[in-house]
């Protein structure tokens, strides 16, 4: 079998892997493998934290939720069970966005929720 040389095929693969690790620290950008093993471990935690990022998210909101909660006395829990018999249909990210930015709206979706607890 003639021998066959991987020079122009080698060349491009490490062309790609290269141009991905821009911005790695010192060799992690300049030589092939230890960039090569970087953006294996580098993509495996970015697929990760796409997920971890919306569970981190949701967590927020909870919290934001829970204070404006407290200051009208009632805890998350309750509210959130108040909403589901009352039927309002708000997510958390729009409850904790009119927590924060809107008071007087978020106390009138707190006064549906007791009221459809005391029922």
């Amino acid at each position: 079998m003639p021998r066959v040389k991987t020079g122009v095929v080698r060349r491009r693969r490490h062309k790609k892997i290269l141009k991905l690790a821009r911005g790695f620290y010192s060799g992690r950008r300049k030589h092939f493998r230890k960039a090569k093993e970087q953006l294996e471990r580098s993509q495996y935690y970015a697929f990760r934290d796409r997920k971890q990022k919306k569970r981190d998210f949701r967590r927020l909101w909870i919290i934001r939720i829970n204070a404006a909660c407290r200051l009208n006395d009632i805890n998350y829990s309750s509210f959130m069970n108040g909403l589901k018999k009352a039927d309002v249909n708000l997510d958390r990210k729009i409850l904790a966005d009119m927590a924060m930015n809107d008071a007087a709206a978020f106390t009138a979706v707190v006064a549906a929720s007791k009221a459809a607890l005391s029922k």
